[in-house]
């Protein structure tokens, strides 16, 4: 192929065109929308917050769970978990909307109401247990260590947040889908001979049954050390060419390979470490104007809990562009290595293409900057004919 003739903007705008029309808009709108969901997800968990602590639910709560037992660090595990169940049982009408209603508005849903309710409860009692004992913990190391708290908090985090990254791809994901060995095939052992030539201590790859569930193409490199696993979902094999499937595991394997995960590990102790600092200043604030009314008199109370949820909410909320962009630039580090690594940048401009059932193909430059938590579309189509036109002889 003449390098002269070959144009990368003309090239990204032919694949772009293969978007248009209804389905373009319908991947707009919901990708937009989302913007929205962001900010009423986050006023309406502040509200029911609120009226928790304004009406004495959790002043009453508390006071009944100290009653049935003197172990301060057993109540807080009671009180939190029945905390959990009880706001996602408020926001269970929330929920229904934005996790079936719309997901089925713009197709993307596969499950009926049953199967999705059920996957619901189940991540609900998973997550009760988790929060409860390490809602009681915090609480813990604040009473015992009041001034230093923050930094013992950070690490007590830090060490849940590295525990489950291990134990998630065995224990956790199983409950919900099917993992079973992919068919002996020349793609895959494409994808072990990649995973191999780069370093990835894998010796088989797994498929994902996520068609029940929903039509989204994903696949992941999952855990850290020994409970490594390479996965890539059913969608992603029906929907995809070799080539294309190729090109998302080699961006799979570069999240591990450039030790995402470790090296975000960090960061966000450093954002816990932020939030803690305003979770401090918020709930001396509370304890000072409302501590009477709402039972709390120090920060180690369990009832300051859903102030710690207020807390969170907004702070996340603000801290959406930074996320985002930590995200962002991960993945589009991924990107650049999956094509150096799988060889195929008309396989990843496809594939990107085929992503924008559920993401915004040509957003505004600030739009992706704060909203976007992966490259667009046209992104990365660009990012693949520009990786093209620099090896342009292996494509003769």
């Amino acid at each position: 192929m003449d390098p002269d003739q070959f144009n990368v903007a003309a090239e990204v705008q032919r694949y772009l065109a293969t978007v248009s029309g209804a389905a373009r808009a319908n991947s707009d709108a919901y990708f937009e929308g989302g913007y929205w969901l962001l900010l009423w997800g986050a006023l309406l968990s502040v509200a029911v917050n609120w009226a928790i602590l304004h009406f004495g639910w959790a002043k009453r709560v508390s006071a009944a769970v100290q009653r049935r037992t003197k172990r301060v660090w057993l109540a807080d595990i009671v009180f939190a978990a029945i905390y959990m169940l009880a706001i996602s049982l408020i926001l269970l009408p929330w929920t229904i909307y934005t996790g079936f209603v719309r997901e089925h508005r713009y197709g993307l849903s596969t499950q009926d109401f049953g199967a999705w309710i059920g996957e619901w409860g189940l991540s609900l009692l998973l997550g009760a247990v988790v929060f409860a004992l390490v809602a009681a913990g915090i609480l813990a190391v604040i009473r015992r260590a009041p001034r230093t708290w923050w930094a013992w908090g950070t690490g007590l985090m830090i060490a849940v947040m590295t525990f489950m990254i291990l134990v998630s791809p065995v224990l956790v994901a199983p409950l919900f889908n099917d993992y079973r060995p992919m068919q002996e095939s020349p793609l895959k052992e494409d994808i072990l001979s990649m995973a191999r030539a780069n370093g990835v201590p894998a010796d088989n790859v797994y498929v994902v049954d996520a068609s029940r569930q929903s039509n989204r193409i994903s696949a992941n490199v999952q855990g850290l050390g020994p409970t490594v696993r390479i996965s890539l979902n059913d969608n992603l094999l029906r929907q995809g060419s070799p080539a294309e499937v190729k090109a998302v595991m080699g961006h799979e394997l570069g999240h591990y390979v450039l030790n995402h995960i470790p090296k975000m590990i960090p960061v966000f102790a450093l954002i816990i470490l932020v939030l803690f600092g305003i979770l401090a200043w918020a709930g001396h604030a509370a304890v000072r104007r409302r501590g009477a009314a709402w039972s709390i008199s120090s920060l180690g109370d369990r009832t300051i809990i859903p102030v710690a949820a207020i807390v969170l909410s907004l702070f996340f909320l603000a801290l959406t562009p930074v996320t985002n962009t930590m995200v962002r630039t991960s993945e589009q580090e991924a990107d650049v290595f999956g094509l150096n690594a799988a060889r195929e940048p008309d396989g990843f401009a496809a594939i990107a293409m085929k992503l924008s059932t559920y993401r915004k193909l040509e957003p505004g430059l600030w739009e992706e900057r704060i909203f976007f938590d992966h490259p667009s579309g046209r992104t990365r189509a660009t990012t693949a004919m520009q990786w093209k036109a620099e090896h342009l002889e292996e494509a003769e």
